[in-house]
Formats: structure tokens, sequence, C-alpha cells
């Protein structure tokens, strides 16, 4: 039995906040669509640290003019989920949850979407055009190293209150590793950074930077660059030093918050062009080299996810869906 009967004008692909956009956009265009995700709403802000603030206000989350109000300066992990959790209520967004695209193809009405159900439940969609936004939060940089998959290892962090008095150890030097580094020392954990490069990133947040670098300076978080982890043992790290040499770090957790990269394998086969630093080759309008399937937000900037966000992505989405409404009427007309 299909999960979905009938043609509609636009698939679109992942429920975060660009994916809603598009859904809105479409709406109001008159055009008839469905919104395919993996996980819920917004999952990768579902994913994100419990007590996490956004670097920006409260307007550049906004999608489809619904004013976001929240009681901050910035608003927190909480007023997003709340935030779009009600836009997709109150627009009445045709989304479909925990349904997994594992193909696209080529067809003659323009795409056939492979579809499966958190039970398993397999199907079809048929679909004139193909919006996809998946983002990349939910595809970790592995290090393929032994013991990354135990259980005490994790690409994701939620909160410090489980690790109270332990040795935790955190790999990475970007945003991520600095927010979790210093949410546990604050919450009483002996947190050791381990960073290949020489310095820490400098796309780290300008407040939280410094007060990062402090706490280096001063002792209360160690740090060792010119390192990398190369193994992973119940008890201890093997950290291996910039001259080869390897040494026991005792680690009762690590978090390995080494990045994330867009997975668009479930696009294997259409042959999309991308340029070296594997960002996709996009129009103006946000489509690929395959006429009918745009990638919007940071699904198609595999090698610049530090410059696309909710706040520039969201308009992505409103190009494209635009163009869409274009090509459809224009083989109507």
């Amino acid at each position: 039995m299909s999960l979905f009967d009938g043609l509609v004008d636009v698939a679109i692909v992942g429920a975060g906040p660009v994916g809603l956009a598009a859904a809105i956009a479409c709406k109001r265009a008159g055009l008839s669509y469905v919104v395919l995700e993996k996980g819920c709403v917004v999952n990768a802000i579902f994913e994100y640290p419990t007590y996490m603030s956004f670097f920006t206000t409260a307007p550049e989350l906004e999608i489809g003019n619904h004013p976001m109000v929240t009681g901050h300066d910035k608003p927190d992990r909480r007023d997003a989920l709340m935030y779009y959790r009600l836009v997709t209520q109150r627009e009445n967004l045709n989304v479909r949850q925990y349904t997994e695209v594992k193909r696209v193809h080529a067809a003659p009405a323009g795409f056939t979407l492979e579809i499966e159900a958190q039970d398993g439940e397999s199907g079809v969609i048929e679909a004139r055009r193909v919006v996809v936004a998946t983002g990349y939060y939910d595809n970790p940089l592995f290090m393929g190293i032994p013991g990354e998959d135990s259980e005490n290892v994790s690409h994701y962090y939620t909160e410090a209150h489980p690790f109270m008095g332990l040795n935790v150890t955190v790999i990475g030097a970007g945003n991520s590793a600095a927010d979790a580094a210093l949410d546990l020392w604050r919450s009483g954990v002996n947190v050791t950074l381990v960073v290949r490069d020489s310095e820490l990133k400098k796309t780290i947040k300008y407040w939280v930077r410094p007060d990062l670098e402090n706490r280096i300076k001063e002792g209360s978080i160690a740090a060792h660059f010119n390192s990398r982890v190369v193994d992973i043992q119940p008890e201890h790290v093997v950290v291996q030093k910039e001259d080869g040499s390897t040494w026991n770090l005792p680690t009762h957790f690590t978090f390995a918050l080494t990045g994330y990269r867009p997975d668009l394998s479930f696009l294997n086969g259409l042959n999309l062009a991308q340029h070296p630093d594997e960002c996709l080759v996009l129009s103006e309008h946000y489509e690929s080299t395959v006429p009918g399937l745009f990638v919007v937000g940071s699904a198609g900037f595999a090698g610049k996810t530090n410059q696309v966000f909710i706040e520039n992505g969201r308009f992505h989405a409103d190009l494209a869906v635009a163009e869409i409404e274009r090509q459809l009427q224009q083989q109507l007309a």
C-alpha cells in the first residue's frame, strides 16, 4: 500500500525552518506540496544542546511573516521549537514526520521519490518539482578511528549534568566544542580539549572565544593543540602529538564535535554538478543542474556550511518556490 497517492507539484525534503518556509511559500502560491521529514519537525534544532541560545535575534529566525515572540534578546532552543511547531500547526502544513526519502529518480512527470515510514512501510511519491532542504546537522563528520562508535562517545552535545565530576574529552575547535567545553566546566566536569590545529577556530562566536581562551590560560580547561585522538577506550583516549608520539588521556566520556556535512546520497544517480569545494552548482533561484531539482538552505553548501544559516537560508525557499511557480505556469500556458 502506497504512503501517498497522486501527483504533487512540489515534494519538499526536510522539515527544518527552510523546508517549512518552502511549504508556506507553496501553500500561498496555490501549489500542491508535501513535506517529507525523516525525524520530527525542525529535527536539527531538537538535537541542539538543551540550553542553547541562538546567535541572532528573533526576527531573523521568522518564516512566513509569523512573528516570534520571546522573553530574551536571543531566542533559545525551547523558544525555537515552540515557534516552528506553532507555525506548522497554524499554517496546517502538510508535513509527514518520520518519513525518510530513500531515493529520488527522474520521471516523465518530473520526479519519483522512494519513501519509507518509521514503521517500515514503503511507498512512492510523484512530484513535478523537488526542493531539498535537509541541512547538514544530522550527518556528523566521523574521524574513522577505533572506538568512535562506543557508548561513551557522542557527536552531539546535550547538557552537562550527567558528567559532573567525570573526565570528559571534547574533540574539536569550533562553536560546538567551545560551547560544550565551557558548559561542562561550569557544571563541575574535568574537561580537556583536543584540537588538531594550533589554535581555536576564528569562527567561534566573538563573545565565547575570549571566555574559552581565558579558561584555557588559567588552566580551568586543559587544551592540547596540534594533537588528535587516534583511539577511544573505555577509560582513556589515545592522543597523538604532532611528532607522532602518543599518550593516554583518562576519559570517561568523549564528545567528538568535529563538524557536520550535508548528506545528499539519496540523490545519487542524478549527477548533480558541484564545485571543487563540494558546493553544488546552483542557479540564482537555487535550481541544481538537474532541471526541476532545487536545493535550498545549507544542504547545497558542503564547503561553506559556516556561511548559510536559518537567517539567510530561509530566503532561498522563497526564491526557489517563485521560480517553480513560474515554470509550472509556463508549462500550462
